[in-house]
């Protein structure tokens, strides 16, 4: 009993210490986001909505960003548990190669088609036009962040997690006040509204990438070694395709459905987009403890699944989970208790205001079933190994219950805007229960580097 308490204390000592600043981290990059958001909409309402639909495309490539960092993850945390630093420097060399490979696509696409990209997620002109000039800046962006995320990702594996964060943390910053300098057009810049919005992105994620470049350099870092960029370690790449393919099928059913979500949205008026885009910024701020928890106890777990220590690594999982869901109920009665103070700063119109109304307590209830399953799914399963259970619950309750019936609720059915959005919100609750089956069998619990 008494070496069972001291495992829980160094447990929660070791998860606080990463927690925080993974943390403060989630909550700056939502807070740039809000920024982009309550600062267009001091503008007017159609900033907001425009930039928001032209959002879901840098929504898709941070997906791509995630996947690629939780593949890292997976096998960086279980190498660096088990002392072998050089195979994580070619599992760093491998995840940059495959990140330039992504930012290639979104680039070129956000230059050249951004209209295209736009009519997708909405009807309303206005709003094709003014996100395609966000789009054209904000596309600039995706090559120095994918590939400084990587590098990110591989510090809060390697011990330095501490100095990931100040990286991050302050290239948000320094996007939250070049928002406010390009936007409204202090210190003699001209005011440029959206496109100021995109140029502050692209000027904030260059100076992250230049930092983590220096940061590379020095003697006790993890090194990028561009011998290993190009000629990747085939066994290396095996287990990396083995194990992050099905993350890949995970994001591409989860982010797709969300993708989807927005267009149902999108295309259910300028004051529904407008509050979907206030409900999601209140969430993604307040869920940043929630995935701070899931990453930290991610790599927790990988370590000791490294070290070979399964029955210490299924106490850490226990000890996480049950940390998710407390997180995720706290979450939830701050969302009701905030909700009248959001609803008078939203400045929406009323029907706006309406919906912005019963989204946020539809999201309060959505907040605990997704702290759990963002730590279960996305940490301790992926930790083990087993990211296809992801891909297969998300493809099944995504694509085949949530979407089709909130297709029909919305264009066959024409029910109202929140009767629609609360089947959008169903998703995680339907998962909980298969996702706790899933979790007691253990397969989960296995030490990746031995296989």
């Amino acid at each position: 009993m008494e070496d069972t308490a001291i495992q829980k204390r160094a447990f929660y000592h070791t998860l606080s210490a990463m927690v925080i600043p993974i943390a403060f981290q989630n909550l700056m990059t939502a807070l740039v986001s809000a920024s982009d958001a309550v600062m267009l909409g001091f503008l007017e309402q159609e900033a907001l909505s425009a930039v928001s639909l032209a959002g879901q495309v840098t929504f898709v490539f941070n997906l791509c960003v995630t996947v690629l960092v939780q593949g890292t993850t997976m096998l960086a945390a279980q190498y660096w548990g088990k002392g072998d630093r050089n195979t994580v420097e070619k599992i760093l060399a491998l995840a940059m190669r495959y990140m330039a490979l992504v930012t290639v696509v979104f680039l070129t696409s956000t230059l050249l088609i951004p209209e295209r990209i736009m009519s997708l997620l909405t009807n309303e002109t206005t709003l094709i036009i003014r996100g395609a000039k966000y789009l054209r800046i904000a596309g600039i962006s995706y090559v120095p962040l994918g590939l400084s995320q990587m590098y990110l990702c591989i510090m809060k594996n390697s011990g330095k997690t501490g100095k990931s964060t100040v990286i991050g943390s302050s290239s948000m910053i320094l996007n939250l006040c070049f928002n406010a300098v390009f936007i409204f057009g202090l210190l003699g810049f001209p005011a440029m509204g959206i496109q100021g919005a995109a140029l502050a992105t692209v000027l904030a994620t260059a100076i992250q990438f230049v930092w983590t470049l220096a940061e590379a350099k020095k003697g006790d870092s993890i090194k990028i070694r561009f011998s290993y960029i190009i000629s990747v370690d085939q066994k290396i790449r095996q287990d990396f395709n083995r194990y992050t393919l099905p993350v890949v099928g995970n994001y591409f059913f989860w982010g797709g459905g969300v993708t989807i979500f927005s267009g149902i949205i999108g295309h259910l008026g300028n004051d529904a987009v407008a509050a979907n885009s206030l409900a999601n910024i209140v969430r993604n701020i307040l869920g940043c403890v929630s995935k701070g928890v899931g990453t930290a106890g991610a790599i927790l777990v990988g370590n000791e699944l490294g070290k070979n220590q399964i029955e210490l690594a299924k106490k850490y999982a226990k000890h996480s989970t049950v940390l998710a869901g407390m997180i995720g109920i706290v979450t939830c009665l701050i969302i009701v208790v905030m909700r009248p103070l959001i609803l008078d700063f939203s400045h929406l119109t009323e029907t706006a205001t309406a919906y912005l109304s019963g989204m946020l307590l539809i999201s309060s209830y959505y907040a605990i079933a997704g702290s759990v399953n963002n730590m279960v799914i996305g940490g301790i399963f992926c930790a083990g190994g087993k990211s296809k259970f992801g891909c297969i619950c998300d493809g099944i309750v995504l694509w085949l219950i949530v979407i089709p019936a909130a297709s029909l609720a919305a264009f066959y059915f024409h029910l109202p805007v929140l009767t629609v959005y609360f089947i959008l919100c169903l998703d995680e609750c339907i998962k909980v229960p298969v996702v706790f089956w899933y979790y007691r069998k253990y397969t989960w619990a296995q030490n990746l580097t031995e296989q």
